[in-house]
């Protein structure tokens, strides 16, 4: 891999957790205005509980994505680079 290839990938990655930890303060912010509301509202019910749900399941979606489905690409770079050596070495990888 060239060095310009790894630096590219390397900051897609930390953009898209950066993407990520600004959706979670955003969320924490948003439901926290939203508690706040909903108990100075003293409407009895605790709607508040539904956009926390809701919002929480998307949070976990995306962290899903970034932190388990986004380490399949490293894998695949780290494997495809020990292949590229064992070809440049002239060993047959089809033979181990």
């Amino acid at each position: 891999m060239h060095s310009d290839d790894t630096a590219i990938r390397a900051r897609r990655r930390a953009e898209t957790k950066f993407g990520f930890y600004v959706h979670v303060a955003v969320y924490v912010a948003v439901i926290a205005l939203l508690f706040v509301i909903n108990f100075l509202s003293a409407s009895g019910s605790y709607w508040v509980i539904w956009p926390l749900a809701g919002w929480g399941i998307a949070v976990v979606i995306h962290a899903t994505s970034v932190f388990g489905a986004g380490h399949k690409a490293g894998i695949i770079d780290r494997m495809a680079e020990r292949e590229l050596d064992k070809q440049k070495w002239g060993r047959d990888s089809t033979t181990e």
